[in-house]
């Protein structure tokens, strides 16, 4: 059903969201370089809540390891769940920060991103780490790749120019708002693709983007599927519908 965020009067200024699904190979130095680089922009301010969708491998297992020194690390399994951008959400849920944000363990987002976005955050809304802004990238990505991605843009363009125009990069992973732009509004998710759906029912008024170079996944396998085509336009057609009856 739909989610809803609940305020939070902690003192913790950032909460980044980390949904792994067989990751056990990339988590461990992830969350390690992701600590070490949030420790010079905030110390003692942040967590990291790692969303596990019960991963076989012992994802959760390594994170724990990493966890005994890390106290901003805190860990969440979740059971017969295989959904990346509810996993997100719920993640948000149990989050205490003021800020929210969310990346992928998986390398293909730098760590040092998180940290990048925080610092545009003092002035924006919301802020995107995009690979179509100046400076950023797709790396060595194949044609094939590029090619459904920019397939992806512009089914987004058609169905809902609203929220396409706001930013270079409407289905990046990696993210960053105020809490506040989507407290008690119910969110309700489809694939992975959760940015559309804060861009769509959050109060964002300003933007930023920040760019980035994606990366090649060194370790693990990807988790793109034909399934997720499809719940990808479901979505885009659902919150059409949600952007129109809101406007009327």
């Amino acid at each position: 059903g739909p989610l809803i965020i609940p305020p939070s009067d902690e003192a913790i200024a950032l909460s980044v969201v980390v949904p792994t699904f067989k990751e056990s190979e990339n988590i461990g130095l992830f969350l390690e370089a992701l600590c070490d680089s949030l420790d010079q922009v905030l110390p003692g301010a942040y967590e990291i809540v790692v969303m596990d969708d019960d991963s076989p491998d012992g994802t959760l297992d390594v994170a724990a390891a990493v966890a005994v020194n890390r106290p901003q690390v805190r860990l969440v399994k979740r059971i017969n769940k295989r959904e990346l951008s509810t996993a997100v959400i719920r993640g948000w849920q149990l989050a205490r920060g003021q800020a929210l944000s969310t990346i992928n363990a998986d390398f293909q987002h730098p760590p040092a991103l998180i940290a990048g976005l925080w610092q545009l955050l003092q002035t924006n809304d919301l802020v995107v780490a995009s690979r179509y802004c100046h400076g950023g990238g797709v790396g060595n990505w194949a044609i094939s790749r590029r090619i459904l991605s920019r397939g992806a843009s512009l089914i987004g363009q058609i169905i809902l120019p609203q929220v396409y125009n706001r930013t270079t990069d409407p289905l990046s992973g990696c993210y960053m708002f105020r809490r506040r732009a989507i407290v008690n509004i119910e969110l309700n998710p489809l694939g992975y693709k959760s940015l559309i759906e804060i861009l769509v029912r959050g109060k964002i008024r300003t933007i930023a983007e920040f760019p980035y170079q994606m990366r090649e996944r060194e370790r693990g396998t990807s988790k793109a599927t034909g399934a997720r085509s499809l719940d990808y336009i479901k979505q885009l057609i659902r919150l059409r519908k949600a952007w129109n009856k809101a406007r009327r």
